[in-house]
């Protein structure tokens, strides 16, 4: 099916360019969404004249994208969720969970602008990409923790695996001296005997 784009989508093309697509792609997604045209003359000769008020309203559009991508890239965000010893998450972390994450924090994102290259599915810091516009984009940070203390020590740049580990090697460490100071308290007490 041959549509007129009436915004630039990705791996597409751009505004008010004709282009062919599948047909369930158009008469599902773009026609639905108001992304496009159906490629008929009588919707080529409307779009020629709205053309000039749709590139206004889309530089409008893409300016106060501008303005909330300036602020809000970069900025991390806290999500608390139970998760194993070893990290794993007990589900994962979607992009509801990161709209609602920045929305808390007072941005406004929709989870359709939120793009998760891979399943969020174990704690610690990842970054997630917020298409604000079609042209524009941000990137922030999720900071995926069982609990605040948890996330401000990842914040400092230790992994939960780290902090585990630590964990794990002062105990053998204590246990270790334990041992060491039985024996030795033995040796004492045979010593004392003879």
């Amino acid at each position: 099916m041959q549509v007129i784009l009436l915004e630039r989508v990705a791996k597409l093309g751009q505004m008010g360019e004709v282009v062919k697509v599948k047909d369930g792609y158009a008469r599902n997604f773009l026609l639905p969404q108001g992304k496009a045209l159906r490629a008929s003359e009588d919707n080529i000769k409307s779009f020629e004249g709205r053309k000039a008020q749709l590139e206004a309203q889309n530089l409008e559009t893409k300016k106060e994208a501008d303005k909330v991508a300036a602020t809000l890239d970069g900025q991390v965000f806290i999500v608390i969720r139970s998760a194993s010893d070893a990290g794993a998450l007990y589900g994962s972390v979607t992009t509801r969970d990161a709209a609602d994450a920045a929305t808390e924090a007072g941005f406004t994102v929709d989870r359709k602008q939120v793009v998760l290259t891979r399943p969020i599915k174990e704690l610690g810091l990842h970054d997630v990409e917020v298409v604000l516009h079609p042209e524009v984009s941000a990137t922030i940070k999720l900071n995926v923790a069982r609990s605040t203390e948890e996330a401000e020590l990842q914040a400092s740049g230790k992994s939960i695996q780290e902090l585990a580990a630590e964990e794990e090697a002062a105990a053998d460490f204590e246990i270790a001296e334990l041992f060491d100071d039985i024996g030795s308290a033995g040796q004492d007490a045979e010593e004392t005997a003879e």
